[in-house]
């Protein structure tokens, strides 16, 4: 495949963390093959992308965008607004940046900025995390050159011709003894697994004398949210064995000392599950559009990838099951020979190889 002297490229979207981390899988992917590659994020303003990527090491220009209230609202006409702004705001940014192709990670900023980049005459590939389409790629869809998945059938949201399977783009995760006896001091455990989310965390709670008396332990992230409740509900425990966190940073040392995953089934969470090849309990989220964390969740359970409670049952039949699970070795392993083979493990590769495939037809004139 033809190597590009030097990629200009936009990469739009954000929100959480399951649009930033493929966005910049991507955009190291792009740095790796050409160093002398240009890239500019585009993202929301005082959404965790406009902090995130520019940890990277990018630049990042906002966006004044945000989603439209379900409900009939008066903040549906500042969203309108705003809307409007922001495709000025888009245009400008596609004139001065001159991009080769504009890439959309799904999530509020990337519909004006993919909307303008496709009428300004710039190839667009749409990248979808989720098994259920979010509605910004829905929308993008039609004008796009492709539009990587991971899931297959989804040609129910999307032209057939423009689809490829991909599989999600994820953090470089690794499997090794030595990984995990990095993480064992990180986290100072003997063995470990790893926890957090609002149901998640109150299940624990509810259950922390029967988890201290077990001497399980337990990377617990609450998320920065909850973290200070937390922190005091504990302050009169014997947690040594529980590492209570805000964030993990370091995610490819907790997955190398877990034993068992316990988390939300976004989209991005599942690919690395597959990819790192562990054993998981999955709570899908009830608040994201058309339950498709449960449809996420369902591509695994239906293959013995994974276990599921749903949200409402978690406070009360969550730790039974990790219980259950932590003394089944058979099962664990039955759930992580599973989930690998699941796996999708070049998945940021071939989205690249897709991106050089749109510039060489946009250099040959055969778009």
């Amino acid at each position: 495949m033809k190597q590009f002297e030097n990629i200009r490229a936009i990469i739009s979207g954000g929100g959480t963390g399951g649009h930033i981390f493929p966005a910049i899988s991507i955009a190291n992917e792009l740095k790796q093959r050409n160093s002398r590659s240009e890239i500019l994020f585009v993202g929301a303003l005082g959404r965790m992308e406009m902090e995130k990527i520019p940890a990277e090491g990018y630049k990042i220009i906002g966006l004044p965008v945000s989603g439209f209230k379900r409900k009939l609202s008066l903040k549906n006409l500042t969203v309108a607004y705003n809307a409007v702004r922001s495709l000025r705001k888009a245009t400008r940014v596609i004139r001065d940046f001159n991009p080769d192709i504009a890439i959309g990670v799904g999530g509020y900023a990337s519909g004006p900025t993919l909307r303008r980049a496709a009428k300004l005459g710039v190839p667009t590939l749409l990248q979808e995390q989720n098994s259920y389409a979010g509605i910004t790629n829905k929308l993008l869809a039609k004008r796009a050159k492709k539009i990587c998945v991971a899931y297959t059938g989804m040609e129910k949201y999307f032209p057939a011709e423009k689809i490829v399977v991909t599989g999600n783009p994820v953090r470089d995760l690794k499997i090794s003894d030595s990984l995990r006896n990095e993480g064992l001091e990180l986290f100072n455990l003997r063995m470990g697994g790893s926890l957090g989310a609002r149901t998640i965390n109150q299940a624990i709670l509810k259950n922390i004398d029967r988890l201290i008396s077990s001497n399980i332990q337990v990377v617990w992230q609450t998320g920065s949210y909850y973290f200070d409740d937390i922190r005091k509900q504990l302050q009169d425990k014997d947690i040594k064995q529980i590492r209570v966190m805000d964030f993990i940073s370091r995610m490819d040392l907790a997955y190398n000392v877990s034993d068992l995953l316990v988390t939300r089934a976004g989209a991005i969470s599942i690919s690395e599950i597959c990819l790192t090849g562990r054993a998981a309990i999955l709570i899908p989220s009830p608040n994201v559009a058309e339950d498709h964390q449960t449809k996420n969740a369902m591509a695994l359970v239906n293959k013995e990838a994974a276990l599921m409670v749903e949200d409402s049952d978690a406070k009360n039949t969550l730790m039974d099951l990790v219980f259950k699970v932590l003394r089944d070795k058979e099962l664990r392993k039955t759930l992580q020979s599973n989930s690998l083979k699941l796996a999708k493990p070049h998945s940021t590769a071939h989205i690249v190889d897709e991106i050089y495939n749109i510039l060489e037809k946009k250099e040959h004139g055969a778009e």
